[in-house]
């Protein structure tokens, strides 16, 4: 991939990565604050500016490192994570779910919101190349941190559902795991492991999903 391809794919990636990041990790707090734990809030979290939701190494220089060292095979990263007191929430146990639910459902949205542009452009028989590239990034990268965010296995926001689901004798200890999922997260994508036995199976559930909820909209402008 030569210097030009890859100016282009960051610049189609920009925007919909930058929104994929920043809602996500409002969501979090958002949530956080509508369940009683307003931490997120008054750290300023809670807020569309993705300057506040961006962690310089995890979220700009591994993932440009990677990029540019595996011509674009190979792309791992995370955000700043959002600061969640799950003792003051009205019912811990229950409500953390919610939370770690919210982050990947405002990313399935943001996907079906990127779908349903694609088919507007599509239909009013837009054809500029970047536009419409620009959408089906949007719709990949949502549904990759939508699949990838779920896996359960903390520090992850599957993790923390599964923490939430679990009895608490079995909650307790499974969420001890937290200081060295990162790593054995990590160790799983390098190996390919979490892609092919979870990443793969749920984004095509998620894109047959969208295409079923985007059906009518096709119906009219195709």
């Amino acid at each position: 991939m030569n210097m030009n391809d890859i100016i282009q794919t960051i610049a189609i990636y920009a925007i919909p990565v930058i929104f994929a990041i920043t809602l996500h990790e409002a969501a979090h707090g958002y949530s956080a604050k509508l369940l009683g734990d307003d931490t997120a809030y008054q750290l300023g979290r809670v807020t569309l500016n993705p300057i506040k939701h961006i962690d310089p190494v995890g979220t700009l220089l591994i993932p440009t490192a990677l990029y540019l060292a595996t011509a674009g095979s190979f792309l791992f990263g995370y955000a700043k994570p959002v600061p969640v007191r799950f003792g003051n929430l009205n019912h811990p146990k229950r409500d953390m779910i919610w939370v770690a639910l919210a982050g990947p459902g405002s990313n399935f949205f943001q996907a079906v919101l990127w779908g349903i542009a694609y088919i507007l452009l599509l239909g009013n028989s837009v054809q500029e190349r970047f536009f419409i590239e620009m959408c089906q990034a949007g719709i990949l990268v949502n549904v990759v941190m939508f699949a990838f965010n779920l896996f359960p296995l903390p520090p992850l926001d599957g993790g923390r559902i599964m923490t939430g689901l679990l009895p608490w004798k079995w909650a307790v200890p499974f969420s001890r795991i937290e200081p060295y999922g990162f790593f054995v997260v990590l160790a799983l994508v390098i190996s390919g492991l979490i892609s092919q036995y979870w990443m793969f199976p749920l984004m095509g559930a998620s894109y047959w999903l969208i295409d079923i909820i985007l059906v009518p909209l096709r119906m009219i402008f195709y």
